[in-house]
């Protein structure tokens, strides 16, 4: 059995954990309200300006001068994965959940003779995929030191990933990032990015006929990359909504893990100190009846 005095020491440990994660939950709660309502603020103009897209890719489909950002190369023989995550830990599996998303989809992939690539965002997904695919990985970025996540820095890997793309080095792009459902729930989600999604059977958007002036190609030309801007930083809202939510649920289970464990402690302390108290009586005792 432990001594007293590592038992002592072992819950004073103990405790002092609990403070750290109880501070953290509660750190967690409050920066998960803003960026819950910044979330929520951001899916009406990306979900309608996705919809746009898809309407004007599936309009377009036909018509041989239609930009490559937006119907594709036609091939899809080079894929590129924007796998987003955080930069901080300590939010149980969010991270590794993507993690896993990501390499199952590079592995599927692989298997149908496809070249993957991966543009790791956030400082976590960079340091898993190192460890497991550092051979495709071709980028990374990350937003440490940052205290919020702002629409230029959207705009940067939106800008890197065109520039990518018209160098020719993927064919297809997909986003791979956390949806923000509920405090208990992030969703793994997959987004194309380029080609532009078409409209299907079960889209409740109605088909929209779009007159553009003064021509599409200018239009185009301006609003592509935003519309990538804009996913990309939707993405990293709920991304960020979904990390604190974790965390937050995290660091409250291991609050009440930690309480547990001071129980169970305490009482294993308090049995020892009964056991070495009974333990000096009876010797008390035993020397006073032999004399």
């Amino acid at each position: 059995m432990p001594s007293l005095k590592s038992l002592r020491i072992r819950i004073n440990s103990v405790k002092s954990t609990q403070k750290i994660t109880s501070a953290m939950k509660m750190v967690a709660a409050a920066k998960l309200r803003r960026s819950q309502s910044q979330a929520e603020a951001a899916r009406p103009y990306a979900k309608r300006m996705g919809q746009m897209m898809s309407a004007i890719a599936a309009g377009a489909a036909s018509n041989p001068n239609a930009p490559e950002l937006l119907v594709g190369t036609g091939k899809d023989k080079v894929h590129l994965l924007v796998a987003v995550t955080a930069d901080r830990g300590l939010a149980g599996a969010f991270n590794s959940n993507i993690g896993r998303a990501v390499r199952l989809k590079a592995r599927e992939l692989q298997a149908q003779g496809k070249m993957v690539k991966i543009l790791a965002v956030g400082r976590k997904g960079h340091d898993y995929f190192r460890r497991e695919m550092n051979d495709l990985i071709v980028g990374h970025k990350n937003f440490v030191g940052k205290k919020t996540i702002e629409f230029t820095d959207a705009e940067a890997i939106a800008d890197n990933i065109v520039t990518m793309f018209r160098e020719g080095q993927f064919d297809i792009c997909t986003l791979v990032f956390n949806r923000f459902m509920s405090v208990m729930t992030q969703t793994v989600t997959e987004s194309p990015l380029i080609p532009a999604a078409t409209p299907t059977a079960n889209d409740n958007a109605p088909a929209a006929d779009y007159e553009v002036e003064p021509d599409d190609g200018t239009l185009l030309d301006r609003l592509l990359p935003r519309n990538l801007a804009v996913q990309i930083y939707s993405a990293l809202l709920e991304n960020s909504a979904g990390f604190y939510a974790s965390q937050m649920t995290a660091m409250d289970n291991a609050t009440r893990n930690a309480g547990e464990m001071i129980k169970k402690l305490s009482l294993n302390y308090n049995r020892a100190r009964q056991a070495n108290i009974t333990s000096e009586l009876i010797e008390i005792i035993s020397g006073a009846e032999a004399v």
